[in-house]
């Protein structure tokens, strides 16, 4: 079989899913030229959600983290996500925000995209791929993987080759979010996907919540896919991809090349799990084979989200019932693919159903939008009745008099006060709080890199170094440990 190209998903989706975009550059820029070095085709990483949470959460100038490590990694193009409507808010964002985006990540270095809506609105998919190319850029777009009556061989394959089509788009990429796709099911589908596509290569993204995205890769390699993504170790599998190392060694199992000088992956993968567990995060995930999966379908970063919802309400225990009432809803509001934005609608949807004294009681504002068509046509019909519910909340009004607005950049530099120089700022205050953006500023610079030990264990580190005694004893009033050198 041909060699395939490996893709690294560890700065994306590894961190997205196990870590909840909560990676620092500090934490990558260690081992940033490693991965350089590997000879991954394209190192995924920047998203306009993680932009959002560094600002927000870890005060940290994400533009200033993109350009350091995009100054680290010189040989390898680095990766942007972008929704084709929307940058960081669950709504929609103005056409011309969007244009920007893709223009300033481009200006940023960033030199490979890819590009997604879960109601494959084409038309942006072209605009956004046309900016791509004035800087020379690699684009990919995206078709979602789901479970339901909607989404037969026939229609995926048709968005396959409707994406494929334009001609500034490169290739396709086939993405299975919950990792729910069976082999039988692969071995009938992908064929089709591969065949829309021709002659532009097809890509899998597989997410390892059900524990056989590895044998989903494996089949993949036999029917045409070109591309895998895949993470190091301990930022792989659970809800984020297959490992790189299991991968690596399942392709020259199979006798396919794969490009990679494998000697550096044990670096990285040790990294990342000090890293981790230095800062709290998820490492070395393992998923179990679950049926339930496949009623719901939910990602495995947004059931953390679903989590912390129950949590607020002190309904920890009823997970199990929102993720079944998640599956009902999906189906109500006509099978959309489990992705951002939709997946979270539906979850919050679902959350609300469950605590909020009645199916449909409480709607989102971003419900009301869906079902009125403001992200795009729903893939099946919404259930009348719901939609009924839907269209007689309280704030059904309020939403359907304010349908997304398109003003021009002028007209966005205005709003927020920035002159034509400051482009990257416009994108954060059209899309953060002023008050978060105010904090990050105050933090100071990026850290360039990322303590190893908790505080404590540093202190207690520090104290050992200063002293001169054979014996250290360090109390507080909770616990006292004796040390000896």
């Amino acid at each position: 079989m041909e060699p395939v190209e490996i893709l690294d998903s560890t700065l994306r989706d590894g961190q997205q899913s196990l870590w909840g975009m909560r990676m620092q550059a500090g934490m990558a820029l260690p081992v940033a030229d490693l991965l350089d070095r590997t000879g991954f085709s394209v190192i995924d990483f920047a998203g306009s959600s993680h932009m959002e949470v560094l600002i927000k959460y870890k005060r940290e100038n994400a533009w200033e983290g993109l350009d350091l490590l995009r100054e680290a990694i010189q040989r390898t193009p680095m990766r942007g996500g972008m929704r084709a409507n929307a940058c960081i808010s669950f709504g929609v964002s103005p056409d011309a925000l969007m244009d920007l985006w893709m223009r300033r990540l481009n200006e940023h270095g960033v030199r490979s995209y890819w590009i997604y809506d879960v109601l494959y609105g084409i038309d942006n998919f072209a605009r956004l791929a046309k900016i791509a190319k004035e800087y020379e850029s690699e684009v990919v777009g995206t078709v979602f993987y789901t479970i339901s009556p909607v989404h037969t061989d026939e229609y995926l394959a048709a968005k396959a080759a409707e994406i494929a089509a334009v001609p500034e788009i490169d290739g396709v990429l086939f993405y299975d979010t919950a990792g729910v796709l069976e082999t039988e099911r692969l071995r009938t589908l992908l064929p089709k996907i591969v065949a829309a596509a021709a002659p532009k290569p097809v890509e899998i993204h597989a997410n390892n919540l059900m524990g056989t995205s590895g044998l989903t890769y494996v089949e993949a390699v036999k029917h045409g896919v070109k591309v895998l993504h895949t993470a190091a170790r301990s930022m792989a599998n659970g809800p984020s991809t297959p490992s790189t190392e299991s991968v690596v060694r399942n392709l020259e199992l199979m006798g396919v090349g794969h490009g990679l000088d494998t000697s550096l992956l044990a670096a990285v993968d040790e990294h990342f799990r000090a890293v981790g567990r230095a800062a709290g995060h998820l490492v070395d995930q393992v998923s179990e084979y679950d049926l339930f999966n496949l009623t719901h379908q939910v990602p495995g970063g947004m059931v953390g989200t679903l989590k912390a919802q129950l949590e607020q309400h002190g309904m920890s225990h009823r997970l199990d019932e929102v993720l079944a009432e998640t599956g009902r809803v999906r189906e109500e509001l006509g099978w959309p693919v489990m992705a951002t934005p939709l997946s979270q609608l539906v979850g919050t949807q679902a959350v609300l159903n469950v605590v909020g004294g009645g199916r449909y009681k409480l709607v989102p504002d971003q419900v009301v939008a869906y079902a009125a068509g403001h992200y795009g046509e729903p893939p099946g019909p919404i259930d009348p009745t719901v939609m009924e519910r839907i269209m007689a909340a309280e704030n059904a009004d309020r939403v359907l008099a304010n349908p997304p607005e398109q003003p021009t950049l002028e007209e966005l530099r205005a709003r927020h006060g920035t002159g034509p120089g400051e482009d990257d700022l416009l994108i954060l205050k059209a899309l953060i709080p002023a008050s978060d953006i105010e904090a990050m500023r105050a933090a100071g610079p990026v850290t360039r890199d990322y303590p190893l030990l908790p505080p404590e264990l540093a202190e207690i580190r520090q104290l050992i170094e200063t002293v001169q005694t054979p014996y250290v004893r360090v109390a507080t009033e909770h616990w006292a440990i004796d040390l000896k050198r």
